[in-house]
């Protein structure tokens, strides 16, 4: 596979949704690009020394959102990388503007019912911990959209292969470069 045609000169980010598949389509992209992965995620656990819905919890939301925020403005600065976000990451409006002004972002977005499924395979969401986990995404969906919105790049993942998905990511990289 060949690399782009134009010279990434900072971090491809995406953002989204939890269970869009930030992760996979990330580390496929990463692979793709011929650049490294990192997940905030896991960097969080690793600073912490707990899972990151663990740290969630513990420490609530509003510590959370601050302490991602200045991992991810870490994250960010050196080598050009493909980096995932936490779900809630890019809907603080500071994470947001910095992550506008110095990466790529992508938007990942997929209907619910695909992101309940996917999320349901895990227990690890402290957000969708309880009977109504579709309607929490539904309303997560609706108040975030307009936030997410904002990313330079917006793609839809549903069921499809991944592959397609970064494929398609690919080609929105070329054009938003092409525009410079």
């Amino acid at each position: 596979m060949e690399k782009l045609l134009l010279p990434l000169d900072r971090p491809v980010v995406l953002v989204g949704l939890m269970g869009v598949g930030k992760s996979t389509i990330g580390r496929r992209l990463a692979k793709r690009l011929g650049l490294d992965f990192i997940d905030s995620d896991e960097a969080i656990e690793d600073a912490a020394g707990a899972p990151a819905g663990e740290v969630f919890e513990r420490y609530g939301e509003a510590n959370f959102r601050d302490g991602e925020r200045r991992l991810v403005a870490r994250l960010i600065e050196g080598a050009v990388r493909v980096i995932a976000t936490g779900g809630g990451a890019f809907v603080d409006s500071q994470t947001r503007r910095l992550l506008n002004e110095r990466a790529i972002t992508v938007w990942l977005n997929a209907p619910v019912d695909v992101l309940a499924e996917r999320t349901a395979r895990r227990d690890t969401r402290p957000l969708l911990k309880g009977p109504n986990a579709k309607q929490v995404l539904e309303r997560l969906a609706s108040e975030r959209a307009g936030a997410y919105a904002e990313a330079h790049i917006h793609v839809t993942s549903s069921q499809g292969a991944h592959n397609e998905v970064v494929e398609t990511i690919v080609t929105e990289l070329e054009r938003h470069l092409a525009r410079g």
